[in-house]
């Protein structure tokens, strides 16, 4: 699906979402999404571009714990991924993470599984509440996988009545059945979601 490729000028009420670039979602991971990898550079600009405005940049990670509901042992589809603390839940040190960015953390309770960042949370802040309290309008998304996480928080920020502008060469799917990447494209274009690459960020 070809991004819409109109320069978009960033402004005061925009914020970047980086979603889930952990180790354990890239290559040589246990949950890998083919060329995750491949989204770091894109992500990097995208993040420089929001630092130079002194805009907010968020970064959601799933925060897992050892038995989480979403691992196969305990009938989850997923193998175990991203445990709290561990190596595999961590940025990989390629991605810029800026000192004063927030990190926010998804799936935390054992029982209870979070696709999309802003049920992510900071403390006992979820990203959704931290949003509508800062006067946002715009959200910018990237990450991965497309047609889990990223699908997710993009539905959920459109819903939430954000405009949302997705990067489209800063995500990859994991695509666990064929067709699923261009269907949440799909989804998310239907969404009212707005499709642009890193470099049309003005």
């Amino acid at each position: 699906m070809a991004p819409d490729r109109k320069r978009v000028d960033l402004g005061s009420n925009d914020v970047l979402i980086v979603v889930d670039v952990q180790k354990c979602f890239l290559p040589g991971g246990p949950l890998a999404v083919s060329e995750g990898d491949r989204v770091i550079g894109p992500l990097n600009r995208a993040i420089e571009k929001f630092q130079r405005r002194q805009l907010p940049i968020f970064f959601s990670r799933d925060w897992h714990a050892p038995d989480h509901i979403s691992f196969r042992q305990r009938g989850g589809p997923w193998p175990p991924h991203c445990v709290r603390a561990s190596e595999g839940a961590a940025f990989p040190p390629e991605l810029n993470v800026p000192e004063n960015a927030m990190i926010v953390s998804k799936g935390t309770r054992r029982d209870e599984e979070e696709y999309s960042a802003l049920a992510g949370r900071d403390g006992n802040r979820r990203l959704e509440e931290i949003l509508s309290g800062a006067g946002v309008e715009r959200v910018f998304v990237g990450g991965v996988a497309t047609d889990y996480c990223v699908l997710n928080t993009v539905l959920d920020a459109a819903g939430a009545g954000y405009e949302v502008f997705l990067l489209t060469d800063a995500i990859k799917p994991v695509e666990a059945a064929p067709g699923d990447n261009e269907r949440a494209l799909q989804k998310m274009r239907e969404a009212g979601a707005r499709m642009i690459e890193t470099e049309d960020i003005g």
